[in-house]
């Protein structure tokens, strides 16, 4: 554009045409501030604007959230009469959206008389990725004449980020009566909505919905395929998408090792990382977080230190907070609290909450109350809106006995207005996602877990175990504490898998919070009993049990 700017100024008279070629070769190249710049000269030079000059230079004001320019530019096209043009009106809308103004966006859309498929999908994308008002986007995608796989994609993406999958997936049933085929867009946003829900056999009809329209796997849906397999708990099949992947980048890569890192098959992933490297294969920066987390998972540390402290040398990464974070995580865990202090300490960066909060979670584990309070007093610093570092002080104090403490912390959540959040667990059946609560009762099939619940806990009585009420931070009875426990949102999602499933199923739970430990305790014996395979995805990992014992091998 400099050479052609320089041609430009060679000119004696440029017209209106040559203005407006400079000035959108100059947005087109991503220059908004010299779109802006000889805009102005062009009227300096006494040189109309006109329909194709406007929309450039709008565009140019929602790049730069040029609010005021933009407003005068709305009232120039208003004046000149070209404000009902398609490509001015569109370009309005897409600067009122980036403004934040939805009345505006509104009021512009709605008085063009004249709309494209551009226009429509500027709306449209208003309300999915601006506003978040997907019951707006779903009404105005119906009025749309002539829906295009764009149009489709936007909904159905804005319904995944929302976590809505049953309404995603009617959308892409409705794509397909209407013939209208889908693409990777469409088929990665399905595959992650079916990860982040655990949603394990709508992700596998997905994927033999693939298999029957397509000859190989290509790099991205392949890894998202391998993703969505990892985060549903079904590692053995990410494995087979993986081998028969034709090309694997380090996005691919990474997911596998990530994803066995999750499962707790720790050597599984240090082993695909040894095998990346033997196929020449360059990791990055998620790589690597991938192996440390398969190192604190399994308590690898001398595995996790040697990739650590290697990964400047031999990769030339710098290791980024995350990694930090993770080695803080890995020390703390095997009990080298003085270690992992320092290393936050020793930090090239400023420490973040992750540090803070792996040195807290360590703290609750091997009982250092001490340190805790330190973690506590940093993380109450950075990040006061989270309650659930405060819950977990809560917890330490709890099981030091010093309810005074406690009471104190109870009480600063309140004045801050910090709750904890609520648990939150989800379990797929018959490709329906059902969600349960803390004491759920609004289930139309509540009745029927309940009952369950309690035959559970008669079997859970003979086994002979103990309900480990230390996690109850409340200074009441143990009859209380142990009756507060049993119905956690995961024992609700479980109880129900129990009923709703046959014994050959493997019952499959995702949990918004980490697994309590009583939980823990109570799904190997549940895993046991029921002669039934549970698998539990809290925030952090999976847990797999089996004939009474834990993939974790109760290291987390």
């Amino acid at each position: 554009m400099s050479y052609a700017a320089q041609l430009f100024d060679q000119m004696s008279e440029p017209n209106s045409f040559v203005w407006n070629t400079l000035i959108r070769g100059f947005q087109q190249n991503h220059s908004p501030k010299y779109t802006l710049y000889y805009f102005d000269q062009m009227r300096v030079n006494n040189v109309q604007p006109d329909r194709f000059t406007y929309p450039f230079t709008i565009r140019a004001c929602s790049g730069l959230l040029e609010f005021a320019k933009g407003v005068s530019l709305h009232g120039q096209v208003v004046k000149i009469g070209v404000n009902f043009d398609v490509f001015v009106g569109t370009s309005l809308v897409d600067f009122y959206t980036a403004m934040g103004d939805l009345n505006m966006t509104k009021r512009v859309f709605e008085e063009l008389p004249d709309k494209d498929e551009v226009t429509w999908y500027a709306m449209l994308s208003s309300y999915v990725n601006k506003f978040n008002d997907m019951g707006k986007a779903r009404d105005l995608f119906e009025k749309i004449p002539c829906k295009d796989l764009v149009s489709w994609n936007t909904v159905i993406g804005g319904l995944v980020r929302d976590g809505r999958i049953n309404e995603a997936m009617r959308f892409f049933y409705e794509m397909e009566r209407v013939n209208l085929s889908p693409d990777d867009v469409t088929l990665t946003s399905l595959l992650s909505a079916c990860a982040q829900a655990g949603a394990l056999e709508i992700g596998k009809w997905l994927h033999s919905y693939i298999d029957r329209r397509c000859s190989e796997l290509n790099a991205v849906i392949g890894t998202a395929l391998v993703d969505m397999y990892c985060k549903c708990g079904d590692l053995g099949s990410a494995v087979d998408v993986f081998n028969k992947m034709s090309e694997r980048d380090v996005v691919a890569w990474s997911a596998m090792i990530m994803g066995s890192s999750m499962n707790g098959q720790s050597r599984t992933a240090l082993n695909f990382f040894y095998r990346m490297k033997d196929e020449s294969e360059r990791p990055n920066d998620a790589t690597i977080l991938g192996v440390l987390c398969a190192c604190v998972h399994a308590g690898l540390v001398d595995e996790g230190k040697k990739c650590f402290y290697g990964m400047s040398e031999e990769f030339g990464l710098t290791p980024k907070l995350e990694h930090y974070g993770c080695m803080v995580d890995l020390l703390g865990r095997a009990g080298l609290l003085d270690e992992a202090y320092s290393l936050i300490q020793s930090m090239p960066y400023a420490p973040h909450t992750g540090a803070w909060g792996a040195l807290l979670g360590a703290c609750k584990i091997h009982r250092n109350v001490e340190l805790a309070e330190k973690a506590i007093e940093h993380l109450i610093q950075l990040d006061l809106e989270d309650g659930g570092y405060l819950a977990i002080m809560s917890n330490i104090y709890a099981n030091a006995g010093r309810w005074e403490d406690v009471s104190k912390v109870r009480k600063l959540m309140k004045e801050k207005g910090i709750g904890k959040s609520r648990g939150i667990s989800s379990i797929e059946v018959n490709g329906v996602i059902h969600e349960f609560g803390v004491q759920e009762k609004k289930h139309l099939q509540a009745r029927e877990i309940y009952d369950m619940i309690d035959e559970i806990y008669r079997r859970l009585k003979r086994a002979g175990h103990v309900a480990s009420t230390r996690e109850v931070f409340f200074d009441v009875e143990e009859e209380e504490k142990e009756k507060a426990l049993f119905f956690h949102s995961e024992k609700m999602a479980v109880a129900f898998g129990l009923i709703a499933t046959d014994k050959t199923t493997i019952i499959r739970v995702v949990k918004n919070l980490r697994i309590c430990p009583d939980c823990h305790a109570a799904m190997k014996l549940i895993s046991a009993s029921f002669e039934r395979e549970i698998v539990i995805r809290d925030r952090h990992r999976f847990h797999h049990f089996k004939n009474g014992v834990c993939s974790c091998r109760d290291y987390w």
